[in-house]
């Protein structure tokens, strides 16, 4: 069993708070991402669970045990870095194997144990070639099974795909949940890319200044997230979002007024929002139909985006805010066009003044999208690279 618990955690430099009091559980075998832009926490949250940064208040448990003042060696953590970090005069089979030998293992039963981890990782043709042999990917590979060697409770992951081209990053993501699945080992994965995050997380973990923003699973933070922030940064192309005004509130939901006028009813419960009240209305680029016969919205098409099995249409609307539209790939549409948008206030999300999202009145018939967990995975990740 491999579990941490993070209980109220700060961390601050002199006078800077840098980590802002987190309350976190990770479960075992869970494969968990902490996303978010960059500076806001989440490679120093990781360096504090793998002890290379002081803890400046608060506690850290792993499988039940406080470790805020144990030793980094002693911990049970093993990190794979961005930047490799191997040793260009050793092969591979010695670079896995170096931790092994720092701890007093015998030279045979640690080449023996590289051995096992290179087959794993498809590493056994290259055990005597020397870093600068390899390729970015093979590089990685290597990193990672000189964490797989000390067989840890827990693997910490910071950034390891940044430096690889979008080919590698698709086949490393892929090789990286496989070996989630064959190892079940507890993974705390740290990424700015939110597509990373949505392909390969159990749970993720969204930050952003120091605090938790949202926790789920990447489906519930990409239906149901809590508030614009979360919204903005989970899904690409991300939501749509546009300033309105609440026009009327009733037991069917809050009607809003979009920039040029048209209404739309969004099923929110009663009660979070009055008549007058400023809002932001926010919708995927998925969830809006182009249908010139019950437009909502009109405006000019400036890009088109073709990636083949789909498009992305950016429509400039009456205010001068832009959408971005996803439709076949086979759309006729061009610069300059006129779109015709319906809008389904089912699909929508409304936000309050202060950027929290309205509660949903019923649950929408986003569930077919739901239960379709893999498929959605594939497309964001198709649209990513």
């Amino acid at each position: 069993m491999s579990t941490v618990t993070l209980r109220n955690i700060h961390k601050r430099y002199t006078d800077v708070e840098i980590i802002k009091g987190i309350d976190l559980d990770i479960n075992d075998r869970e494969f968990v991402v902490f996303v978010g832009p960059s500076g806001c926490g989440k490679s120093t949250l990781l360096r504090m669970i793998a002890g290379l940064e002081d803890i400046s208040s608060g506690d850290l448990l792993i499988d039940g045990e406080r470790v805020n003042d144990v030793p980094p060696d002693k911990r049970g953590l093993a990190m794979v870095f961005q930047t490799y970090a191997l040793y260009p005069h050793m092969t591979v089979a010695e670079n896995m194997a170096f931790s092994l030998r720092l701890s007093g293992m015998p030279k045979a039963r640690r080449m023996e144990r590289a051995r096992d981890v290179a087959r794993i990782l498809q590493l056994e043709p290259l055990l005597n070639r020397k870093p600068k042999e390899l390729s970015g990917g093979q590089r990685q590979r290597v990193a990672i099974g000189r964490a797989l060697v000390r067989n840890p409770k827990v693997f910490l992951f910071d950034e390891p795909l940044s430096n690889l081209d979008a080919a590698l990053r698709v086949q490393m993501r892929l090789e990286l949940a496989s070996l989630h699945d064959s190892l079940q080992s507890t993974m705390i994965y740290v990424t700015h890319d939110q597509v990373e995050a949505m392909t390969l997380a159990d749970k993720i973990v969204v930050l952003q200044g120091g605090i938790v923003e949202q926790v789920g699973s990447p489906l519930e933070l990409y239906h149901h997230p809590r508030n614009l922030f979360v919204a903005g940064f989970i899904g690409s192309p991300k939501m749509n979002f546009l300033p309105v005004t609440v026009s009327a509130v009733n037991d069917s939901g809050t009607t809003v007024q979009l920039p040029g006028g048209a209404r739309v009813t969004i099923p929110v419960r009663p009660g979070s929002l009055s008549t007058g009240d400023g809002a932001t209305l926010g919708i995927r680029p998925e969830h809006l139909r182009l249908d010139h016969n019950d437009p909502t919205l009109t405006g000019e098409v400036l890009v088109v985006e073709q990636l083949g099995g789909e498009t992305f249409l950016y429509v400039r609307i009456a205010g001068g805010d832009t959408l971005v539209v996803q439709t076949d790939g086979d759309n006729p549409s061009r610069m300059h066009d006129r779109a015709f948008i319906h809008v389904d206030g089912d699909l929508c999300h409304l936000f309050n003044q202060n950027g929290e999202s309205v509660p949903k009145a019923r649950r929408h018939h986003l569930t077919m999208d739901e239960s379709h967990e893999p498929q959605y995975q594939n497309r964001i990740s198709h649209q990513a690279e």
